[in-house]
Order: structure tokens, then C-alpha cells, then sequence
């Protein structure tokens, strides 16, 4: 709202904010103009509202007091104003005072604080969220401190303050309550931000897909089109709700459409509505959005196209819509969406184009794209999958995955969450929120637009400079279970959703086929499994053959998980019989039931009925008895510690790798659900397990596979880890150390340290760097040598040579003047002249594994520690790890077994074993730099020559720019790209 008349106004202030009932409003500054907003925006508050604000009767304000409240400078003396519709439901402001508690301006660090909400508003976090909001103004202005006096009696504002999680101070003087804020953000303030912000954007989710009323807007007169289809499906699920139809073409004597009441608008229905279908062109979008928003709808569904997809003026008509929408307090899903749906009993909502609903089950489902959309829902309905929810957000302007994973994370309807995603536009909240909900219950994702290199049509989201390969890296850090490809996601939700997790490894393979039982086994190794020797049934084996054999195998301690090989059987007169597949899948369903509760997977080929059959629910679930959840945490050993030696269960670089670990057999924990919490806090499983069918073995181990490594990831998330603590590192000098590199006017693009300087920080954190030495010509490398004694390398330095040794511009092992000199001659006269090469000499280090430790920041994934070991080998194969910062000292342990040339760590084909030991150590005090300095946006040592015992650091860089903002700790705003 930047005006003439408000030249300093600071727009960066302004904000779209969900509060605690779902809905949303816009917080600005106040400006000069909104004279007329105030004073009818004080009329209707309460007199006992104005009483507790100014300690008095206070009936109206007067023009001075409306100029003082209008007129700031933005500095010493801030107005913000929460509305919704354009007008104000909530204000507050700040006054810079000084110790006497004058006004005053800087460097004055307090400031005395007052809020007034308007009675309709209050109970729905405004004031909360206005707190947060102002005291990040005050922060960006110095403000250290805020200060409040409160009446007693009003307890709602008193709880504002206490309940924000700042450090506070509170005494009783002359009356009323007096408050002090310390405005530093702290570990319990940021918890309770989030904490409000989760319970505020799962409500808003839970009003868009549990509505007490839909309409239609845009319902044909004449069957067909989008709306009358929406229309249709909506009767067609048996919505629980109201429904109506709104078409502004109809005529008076047209009241009623498919049975349903109709009208010319969402004014005329009388009545409120919750969710609103827009089923319009785009250029009628804004009047439709406009008769909803003026008439109480809480949620939109907007279908139509030609937005950020079509192009530039389809992006502003989306950026539009999604101001429109949120001005009147609503969610929005669209536009461009495929629509929503909800299989509760008591709600069955089909909002969308789907014709044909999925079953109920316990599924929720979120994807980007139509298409997609309705090819998963035709596999899982194929597949007899059901499904909790669904979501197809089409451009995702407005309500996006994080949205849903929020409200998925505490849904009792759903036990797995899948995900299709182009784009992710805030890719730190979403590792967040994903590594919660990953810890309750599996969050599997696959992920489309990975190497197109741009956004895909209609996204408009930040862009990343981190790859791709780096993103998915640190979802699958958070839990996150990453697909390649929608069969993939199709396959591991309905292991996931029918089957308790694995609690190891160790897989049994039995059926009667040897060879389809020799395929699943080879897929099991590939896929980093320790498949027990199959167990061939013979083609003549009989449902009750497979029944014994699938409850002896289950009973087995020495298997955590069972794949059962199918193929037509032979019958008494010789010939192949397809058989009764429901006969089949009710011998394998028995078996299950009455053994330990371990996942069971079934691979057939050409069985008629046998996945129908299997994936039916073989019973109902007496809801009072005590049944084991469909995924629980799975018992185990105890995990190795990060560094110690693992035992015989497999070579070292295994047991937090790639490749899966044994564990106990253990089994499950019965009446232990997902997440581990105590089983009176989840509701019960409604239905018996389904058995998932496949129709290759490569794709049933493959979701196995997910399973088990997600099992793990559960069991080593109860403890993550700790960040190294050193008493070496000097933090505090560090610190003065970059404010003086930096300089009291940083180049906002950054800089990069000269070597010494970089040399010293790192010194700072207890990362020595060997000494290299310039040699510009013969006689200076020789003295080089000379200071650092022999043996010693000769290096170029030049910028298309460096960390190339395969270019020959390395010289080793120079053990005198003689062969310095000779080296130095050979490097001029076959790679150029020495101005050009830069050449520099080093002392020889013990021989060892050359590795590359580096540290990266980036505004939307966060600090990045990335290792991998030295050469273009590695590079060409993009043979790195990354994990988020700060690390762990398990973080370190897995970081250094995740790369796919591990075993050269741990003496492969008779080699010594490096340290690994001083490696892990490297990785942590690198991460501690960075996470206590956000100033350093990059370090990058290499190589780094690991022995046997210690490593050494050969070179190092270090890049420095004035700390990025970091919008994870700010105060919760919805994102507007």
C-alpha cells in the first residue's frame, strides 16, 4: 500500500497470515490513509475492549488521537493493522521509550506495546500473530525489549504475552500488570510459533475438506460441462452436507439443477457455505471470488485454466486471484486444480472430476498435476487401494503440500501419505514438516521436473540453486521415502498401507516357481536385502501347501519379512489351472493372521482374481479389541554407534548406507502404532490387513526395500544424535574475526578470503590447513622447499588445473633440490609458462584416501555439509552426500557410508583403513563453523588426505557475505511468489 504521501513505507512488512480458526488475513503498517479504517474499525469494539486498551471509558477516539495512531515514522513509533476484507479487525503498536519510559528514538532499545482486537475477532490467534509480527519490526529496529502495562482482569492479553515463549518479567505495580519481552528469539519461542502455525494450517486444510455445505458456482443449465460434472460427482459420493448450485444465467422460475436447490448467486443461497467449487472461465473468476468472499465462504476450489501456466499475464491473474481470495479471509485450492475429495463416513465429498471415487482406506494423496491425478486414482482403485483424502492442487497457488502434511501429520484417517510434486516451493519448511510426519506415519514422494531445469508451467516459486540430487538427499535425511516414478509411489503405499514395517533385512522367498523365486532373490540383493535360500514349493503345490509354508516362514525368527512367488499350479490331470485366486489369497490371508506380525508381499503371474482377492479386507476389526496397527515400529537391536565396529552383520560401510543393516528379528510391538506413542493416544486399524500383489518381482522387493529402509530411519530417528562440542574452538574470536574481514560495509554478493584469512577462521574451529608456499620461479621453490622441508609436492595452482592431478600438473614425493628442479622444468615446458600455472610447493603428508568435505548455504534449503571422496571419477558419477546443518555425530557417521565408493574408507581389497574417526570430527567442526557463523555461506577443503591415523587438510576456501535472512525464523507468513 506504498502511497505519495508515505514515500518510506516498508512493504516488506506486510504479510498474509493464517490464524487459528483457518481462515486468513493480511497484517500491513498503518498508513496515513487509513484515517476512516480506524475510527470504524474502533466503533465496533466493545466499551469493555476500549476500557482494558486505555485503563478508562474511552467511547471514541479523537481526531488527535486518530492522527497519532496514523501517522509513524516507522522507526521509533509502528502501527500494524490485521484485516480482512480490506477493513481493520485488529491492531497494534509500538512507541520507542527510553529508561524513564519517555519517548525516545535510538539508541533507546525498548519500546511500550498495545494491541486492541475487535470482539468478533478475538479467540482466533490475532493477537498472537500480531505479536510475533511487531516484534520482528522492533528487532529489525533495534528494539531489544517491549514493555506492557495490562489490567489485571484482562486475562486474554495477559496470556498473549506469557504464552509467547519469550524470556519475560512480570510485577504489579500501581494497579495493573507490567510485562517485559527480551526480543532475542528463543528455543521455546520458536516452538510455539510453530506449534500455532501447524494447528493453524491443519484447520485450514480440515474446513476445505470437511465442509458443512458446497456450492457450485458455474453449474450448467444443460448436463455436461465442468460444473454439472462436479455437480454429479458430489450427489454421486452421497456428500453428507448442503449442496447447491449457483449459475448467474438462471432464470426465477429455474430453482433447482439435478434435484438441487440453484440460485444466480452465493448471495441469493441465504444460507452460509463452507467450500465453494469455482467452475468458470478465468475472466469471470474475479466476480465469483468476490460474491463468495462477501458472503462468509471459507474455502475455494478453482478449476478453471489460463493462469501462471498460459504465461506472463497468467501469472498476474494468479498472483491476483490468490490477493483476492486471502483479502476475504480464504483458503484456496487452484487454480487449475483437478479437485478434492474425502471418503469419511461422515462427510463423503467428491469435489473434482474424478467419476469415479476411490474406496474408503487409509491413504491421503496429494499431487500437482490432473494427469497424474488420475492415473494414480485409476491404479489404486485397479488395485483395490483405498483412500483417506485427495488433493489435486493444479498451479498450488495458494494451499500446497506443506499445507496437507500438516494436517496429515495428526489425521487418524490416514496411515501413509503420498505425494506427487513438480516443484517445492519452500523446500526447508517442507524437510521440516516432512521429517515430523515421517516419525508418525511414512511419507513417500516422487518427484517430477527433476532435470528439466526449470520450474514447471503455472509453478511460480523460488528457484534453487541447489540440484536436484542435493534436495532429494536431504528429504530422504528427513524420512522422506523418494519414489522415481509414479508405479513406484503406487507400489510402496499399498505395502506401506497394508503392512506392519519390517523390522530387518532378512527376507524369506517361497512359491512354486524356482525361477520366479531365483528373480526375486537376485532383485533382493540388488536392491541391498539379505534374502534367505527361496523355498521352491513345485509347480504342484496346493493353496494349503502355500498356507504352511507362509506361517512356518513367518513364524521364523530368522526372517523379518516374506515374499510369496506365484504362478499357475498344476492339477491332478497335468494341465496348468489358473485357479480360484480368492481360494489362494484366503490361504496366504490365514497365514498372516496367525503369525508374528511381519510384512508379506505376494508376486503372481496370470492367477486370476488373486490381487483382487488379497487386496480385499478379509474382515472387520472389532474395534474394542486390541489388533496391531498397520505400521508399527518394529523391534530391533539397538543401532551401532556412530564409529564403532558393527560385527559380523557386515562389512562397516554398511550399517548406515545405502545398503540395509541386519537386525534382531524382533518382530513387531504389538499395540505399538506409528511413531512409537502409547496406543490409547492413535485410534484402532478399521480393517485387517491387505496383502499387496505384484506382477513382478522387481517391483514388490523394490517397495520392500522402502520399507525396511524406512523402518530403519524410524528406530535410528528416536536418536538422532549430537552436535560436536570441542573445547578448542573459539567461537567469540571467530566472530570478530569475520566483522572485521567483512568490514563495516560488506559487499552484499560476497566475498572470498585470501588464503591466510581463510587459514586463521578455520584455525579458529580447530581445522589446521598445511602451509603451501608460492613458486614462481625455480630458485623460490627451491627455497620453499627448503622452509618446509623435504619430501615436498609441486602443485599448479592455476584455475583450469586446480584439483585435476589427472591433468599431470601434481609432482610428488620430490625428495631433494635435484628432483624439485627437474619436476618445476617438465611442469613449465608441458602445461605453460609459470605466470600462467601458479605453481606452489607443499610438504608431503602420509599417504591416504583424498576426500572433499564442503558447506553451502542456500536461502531456501538452509546450510548444506556435502562429502564425497577427491576426482573427477567421483564428480562424473556425482558420487556425494549431503546432510542438512548442524550435523550430528550420526549425521557424519552416515554421511561418510553414503557414498557409493565408501568401501575405500574401510581397506577395501586389503587396504589399510583410514581414520574415519579424525573424518567424522572434520565434518563437525565444519558444521559447527557454519552454523554458528551465517555469515561464512561456503567452505570447501580439498582435498583432504585421510590415513590411517589423522588427515590433513591441503587446501581450503572460505567465502563470506553478510548473513542471509532466515525466513524459518521469522514470524509465520503465508508465501507469495
Amino acid at each position: 500500500m506504498t502511497t505519495a504521501s508515505d514515500p518510506a513505507y516498508p512493504a516488506h512488512w506486510e504479510a498474509d497470515v493464517v490464524l487459528r480458526d483457518g481462515g486468513t488475513a493480511r497484517i500491513r503498517p498503518i498508513t496515513t490513509e487509513d484515517a476512516e479504517r480506524l475510527v470504524s474499525f474502533y466503533e465496533l469494539v466493545s466499551d469493555e475492549s476500549k476500557y482494558y486498551r486505555f485503563f478508562a471509558p474511552y467511547p471514541r477516539l479523537s481526531a488527535k488521537d486518530v492522527h497519532r495512531f496514523t501517522h509513524h515514522d516507522y522507526v521509533d513509533r509502528v502501527g500494524l493493522a490485521a484485516t480482512v476484507g480490506g477493513e481493520f479487525i485488529a491492531t497494534v503498536r509500538y512507541d520507542r521509550i527510553n529508561a524513564q519510559g519517555r519517548p525516545a528514538s535510538a539508541p533507546a532499545d525498548e519500546a511500550e506495546v498495545a494491541f486492541l482486537v475487535q470482539d468478533a475477532h478475538q479467540g482466533r490467534g490475532v493477537a498472537s500473530t500480531l505479536l510475533e509480527h511487531i516484534a520482528a519490526v522492533a528487532r529489525e529496529r533495534g528494539i531489544r525489549r517491549f514493555a506492557a502495562e495490562v489490567l489485571p482482569a484482562n486475562n486474554k492479553m495477559i496470556k498473549v504475552f506469557t504464552d509467547a515463549g519469550y524470556q519475560q518479567k512480570r510485577s504489579f505495580e500501581d494497579g495493573s500488570v507490567h510485562l517485559t519481552l527480551d526480543l532475542e528469539p528463543t528455543a521455546e519461542s520458536l516452538a510455539v510459533q510453530r506449534a500455532r502455525e501447524h494447528r493453524a494450517e491443519a484447520r485450514s486444510v480440515q474446513r476445505l475438506l470437511a465442509p458443512g455445505s458446497v456450492a457450485v458456482v458455474g453449474t450448467g443449465r444443460a448436463p455436461g460441462g465442468v460444473g454439472r460434472t462436479v455437480l454429479r460427482n458430489l450427489l454421486g459420493a452421497g456428500f453428507t452436507g448442503r449442496t447447491y448450485a449457483v449459475n448467474r444465467a438462471l432464470g426465477p422460475e429455474q430453482r433447482e439443477l439435478d434435484g438441487v436447490p440453484a440460485f444466480p448467486s452465493v448471495a441469493a443461497i441465504g444460507e452460509p457455505v463452507d467450500l465453494a467449487i469455482v467452475a468458470v472461465p478465468a475472466e469471470r473468476v474475479p466476480q465469483a471470488v468476490a460474491d463468495c468472499g462477501e458472503h462468509g465462504v471459507q474455502s475455494l476450489v478453482v478449476l478453471a485454466a489460463d493462469y501462471a501456466e498460459s504465461g506472463p499475464d497468467g501469472r498476474e491473474r494468479q498472483r491476483a486471484l490468490v490477493r483476492q481470495a486471502r483479502s476475504y479471509g480464504m483458503r484456496l485450492i487452484g487454480p487449475n486444480a483437478f479437485g478434492i475429495i474425502n471418503t469419511a463416513a461422515g462427510v463423503r465429498l467428491n469435489a473434482s472430476l474424478a467419476p469415479e471415487p476411490p474406496a474408503a482406506g487409509r491413504i491421503g494423496l496429494f499431487t500437482q498435476s490432473g494427469a497424474i491425478g488420475i492415473a494414480l486414482l485409476s491404479g489404486l482403485y485397479r488395485r483395490g487401494a483405498g483412500l483417506s483424502t485427495f488433493i489435486s492442487s493444479g498451479n498450488r497457488a495458494d494451499l500446497s503440500g506443506n499445507d496437507f502434511l500438516q494436517y496429515w501429520y495428526e489425521d487418524p484417517a490416514t496411515d501413509v501419505v503420498l505425494l506427487y510434486l513438480e516443484s517445492i516451493g519452500n523446500p526447508r519448511k517442507f524437510t521440516r514438516l516432512a521429517r515430523r510426519t515421517a516419525a508418525a506415519k511414512p511419507v513417500v514422494v516422487v518427484k517430477g521436473a527433476r532435470h528439466s531445469g526449470t520450474t514447471p508451467p503455472g509453478h511460480a516459486v523460488p528457484v534453487t540453486r541447489v540440484p536436484d540430487a542435493t534436495v532429494s538427499a536431504l528429504l530422504r535425511q528427513a524420512g522422506v521415502i523418494l519414489v522415481g516414478t509414479v508405479t513406484e509411489l503406487v507400489d510402496a503405499g499399498l505395502l506401506l498401507a497394508g503392512q506392519p514395517l519390517p523390522a530387518g533385512p532378512r527376507v524369506a522367498i517361497l512359491g512354486n516357481s524356482e525361477s520366479l523365486g531365483l528373480l526375486t532373490y537376485d532383485a533382493c540383493l540388488t536392491e541391498g536385502l539379505r534374502p534367505l535360500k527361496p523355498l521352491d514349493l513345485t509347480t504342484g503345490a496346493t493353496p494349503a501347501d502355500f498356507r504352511a509354508a507362509l506361517a512356518a516362514a513367518l513364524a521364523d525368527d530368522a526372517c523379518d519379512a516374506v515374499v510369496v512367488t506365484a504362478i499357475p499350479w498344476v492339477g491332478e490331470n497335468g494341465a496348468m489351472e489358473s485357479g480360484d485366486g480368492q481360494v489362494l489369497a484366503d490361504a496366504l490371508r490365514e497365514a498372516a493372521a496367525a503369525a508374528p506380525a511381519k510384512p508379506v508381499a505376494v508376486v503372481h503371474v496370470e492367477i486370476g482374481g488373486l490381487a483382487e482377492a488379497l487386496s480385499a479386507a478379509a474382515r472387520t476389526v472389532n474395534r474394542g479389541a486390541p489388533q496391531t496397527p498397520p505400521n508399527p515400529v518394529p523391534t530391533s537391536t539397538d543401532p551401532v554407534p556412530p564409529g564403532k565396529d558393527p560385527g559380523p552383520g557386515g562389512p562397516p560401510w554398511t550399517k548406515s548406507s545405502g545398503e540395509i543393516e541386519e537386525r534382531g528379528s524382533g518382530g513387531s510391538a504389538p499395540g505399538t502404532p506409528a511413531g512409537g506413542q502409547p496406543k490409547s493416544d492413535l485410534p484402532e486399524p478399521r480393517e485387517a490387513r491387505r496383502i499387496p500383489a505384484y506382477p513382478a518381482a522387481e517391483r514388490a522387493v523394490r517397495a520392500l526395500a522402502e520399507a525396511v529402509r524406512y523402518a530403519r530411519w524410524r528406530r535410528e530417528a528416536a536418536d538422532p544424535g549430537k552436535v560436536g562440542e570441542y573445547d578448542d574452538i573459539d567461537e567469540p574470536g571467530a566472530a570478530a574475526l569475520i566483522d572485521r574481514l567483512l568490514g563495516p560495509a560488506p559487499d552484499p554478493r560476497g566475498t572470498t578470503l585470501a588464503a591466510p584469512d581463510a587459514e586463521e577462521l578455520l584455525g579458529r574451529y580447530g581445522i589446521p590447513v598445511r602451509p603451501t608456499l608460492p613458486a614462481p620461479d625455480p630458485d623460490r621453490a627451491v627455497g620453499a622447499a627448503r622452509r618446509l622441508g623435504y619430501p615436498v609436492a609441486l602443485k599448479t595452482t592455476a584455475p583450469h588445473l586446480r584439483h585435476r592431478p589427472d591433468l599431470g600438473g601434481v609432482r610428488l614425493d620430490l625428495a631433494d633440490e635435484h628432483q624439485l628442479a627437474r619436476a618445476y622444468a617438465e611442469l613449465t615446458a608441458t602445461l605453460g609458462k609459470p605466470e600462467e600455472l601458479k605453481p606452489v610447493v607443499q610438504a608431503m603428508v602420509p599417504r591416504g584416501v583424498d576426500t572433499v568435505v564442503r558447506a553451502s548455504i542456500d536461502s531456501a534449503v538452509g546450510a548444506v555439509l556435502s562429502f564425497g571422496l577427491a576426482g573427477a571419477a567421483s564428480e562424473l558419477l556425482g558420487d556425494t552426500a549431503h546432510r542438512l546443518i548442524p550435523a550430528t555425530d550420526r549425521d557424519a557417521a552416515e554421511l561418510l557410508r553414503s557414498i557409493r565408493t565408501a568401501p575405500l574408507l574401510f581397506g577395501w581389497r586389503g587396504s589399510a583403513p583410514v581414520d574415519t574417526a579424525a573424518l567424522e570430527e572434520l565434518l563437525l567442526r565444519v558444521s559447527r563453523l557454519v552454523d554458528d557463523h551465517p555469515e561464512v555461506v561456503a567452505v570447501g577443503l580439498e582435498p583432504v588426505i585421510v590415513a590411517q591415523h589423522g588427515l590433513s587438510v591441503l587446501g581450503a576456501s572460505v567465502r563470506l557475505a553478510p548473513a542471509p535472512p532466515r525466513t524459518d525464523l521469522g514470524p509465520r507468513r503465508l508465501p507469495s511468489y
